[in-house]
């Protein structure tokens, strides 16, 4: 009798929780992700090209920024962000500490992606783009980049979902996420361990949809590339 009662009230539990988390979800975690993935995918590409330059300087610039955000942890860098610079004065929402906590993170490691699948062409495209008359900026739009977009898509697809996890660590600087409302939920009803597990539910759902979609996006790049 007392399971039967116990089973019940979890159910109810999780049935009463299941909207309130995934609202959080397509409120925050997906707006969260879309926004900082498209941001540091831009800073990445324009890093991975700093990367690449003849301009030393620029280069070093582009390392630097690298370095920085991929030897340090994801979560001490949200946490300078909305902790750390209010002592000096600057404030953020925590909404925009972690947009921009993301981007940067993200940008520095989808710039490895983006230098490593320009660097994997084979530099005779580049000759043969010059034979025929074009500038580098045209051989690297015409030419490079259509190639090194198709072997940048699965790693970058991966970064993607990856991202959607690490979104969770924004309930660290208070953003309204999942995450977050499993733990504000958790915090009243006292039950960490459901609520726990179906805020991990949600991820899986969210991420295995991604997983289907980048399928399918492979293919249709395959697919065009054959033709």
């Amino acid at each position: 009798m007392f399971f039967s009662d116990r089973a019940t009230q979890v159910w109810h539990l999780l049935l009463d929780s299941f909207w309130p988390l995934l609202k959080a979800g397509i409120v925050f975690t997906i707006p969260l992700t879309l926004i900082t993935f498209i941001l540091g995918l831009i800073l990445g590409f324009f890093t991975a090209i700093a990367r690449l330059s003849k301009f030393k300087a620029l280069a070093a610039i582009a390392r630097f920024y690298v370095w920085i955000f991929r030897g340090t942890p994801l979560l001490v860098q949200l946490f300078i962000l909305y902790y750390g610079l209010p002592s000096i004065g600057i404030l953020l929402n925590p909404f925009l500490a972690a947009v921009i906590g993301f981007s940067l993170n993200v940008g520095a490691y989808a710039s490895e992606i983006i230098r490593a699948a320009i660097q994997s062409i084979d530099r005779g495209q580049w000759e043969a783009a010059y034979a025929i008359g074009m500038t580098k900026r045209q051989a690297m739009w015409r030419i490079i980049m259509p190639q090194a977009v198709r072997v940048a898509i699965p790693p970058l697809g991966n970064s993607f979902i990856a991202l959607v996890k690490d979104t969770s660590l924004a309930a660290t600087i208070t953003v309204g996420d999942l995450f977050r409302k499993a733990q504000e939920i958790a915090a009243e009803r006292y039950e960490p361990f459901w609520l726990y597990i179906e805020a991990a539910f949600i991820y899986l759902i969210f991420c295995s949809v991604l997983n289907v979609m980048q399928a399918q996006m492979e293919k249709r790049v395959d697919r065009h590339v054959a033709k």
